[in-house]
């Protein structure tokens, strides 16, 4: 179970300090938006590579930008060990996740709520990870829809043996974690549930425990 904490929540204006506050985190997950594909805009390329020089925390990219076939390569290169790209947004999926995969970092795909999972089945293979939003992209706070859930359980059995990862980002907090592990989710992405906690690092600590016991039921 690991826990991925979206600093999209945190104080902008002293990342470096925020991302010190979780140091039990599994990686820092980074939202990447260009008011294009969402209808918002947050941080980009250049403030990656600032971050990249202050922390030795494993940086978890999510794109959620209209042409990640032009930008993603970049964050692998910046030093980024995952870079996430939305299926409904690449023009040549598997090209870019080759391309990712050869600049050293883990290719990962991204699916909106809506977009079901069976669609892109045969991408499986070329991916390390498949993340799914279990709120509409862009914008952080957002109550979690349980709408998802069947999902999940399906892009598992999807999954099956192979070694891909299965990250959920939205809504995710003490209240919901447990059943996205049950529905078979590892990896979950938490912004407004550790940054507004008192201590961000408990939190990704119950978190974590949580979701364990959750799976272990």
């Amino acid at each position: 179970m690991r826990i991925t904490p979206s600093i999209l929540n945190a104080d902008l204006a002293n990342l470096a300090s925020e991302i010190s506050r979780i140091p039990d985190a599994d990686a820092v997950h980074i939202d990447v938006m260009d008011n294009s594909f969402v209808p918002n805009l947050t941080l980009g390329l250049p403030v990656v590579e600032s971050i990249r020089r202050h922390t030795d925390h494993i940086l978890d990219i999510h794109l959620m930008i209209t042409d990640p076939d032009r930008w993603a390569p970049a964050y692998a290169e910046a030093g980024a060990e995952s870079v996430t790209f939305h299926v409904e947004a690449a023009h040549a999926p598997v090209r870019l996740a080759r391309e990712i995969r050869r600049l050293g970092a883990r290719a990962s795909m991204a699916l909106s709520p809506a977009t079901p999972i069976e669609i892109v089945e045969n991408l499986l293979g070329e991916v390390d990870m498949v993340l799914l939003m279990t709120v509409e992209p862009g914008f952080g706070g957002q109550a979690f829809l349980d709408m998802v859930l069947p999902k999940i359980r399906a892009t598992r059995r999807l999954i099956g043996d192979r070694d891909i990862w299965l990250q959920v980002d939205g809504g995710v907090s003490a209240e919901t974690i447990a059943r996205c592990a049950e529905a078979g989710a590892d990896t979950f992405v938490a912004g407004s549930a550790v940054y507004r906690s008192a201590d961000p690092n408990a939190m990704v600590t119950m978190l974590r425990e949580t979701a364990q016991a959750a799976c272990a039921h």
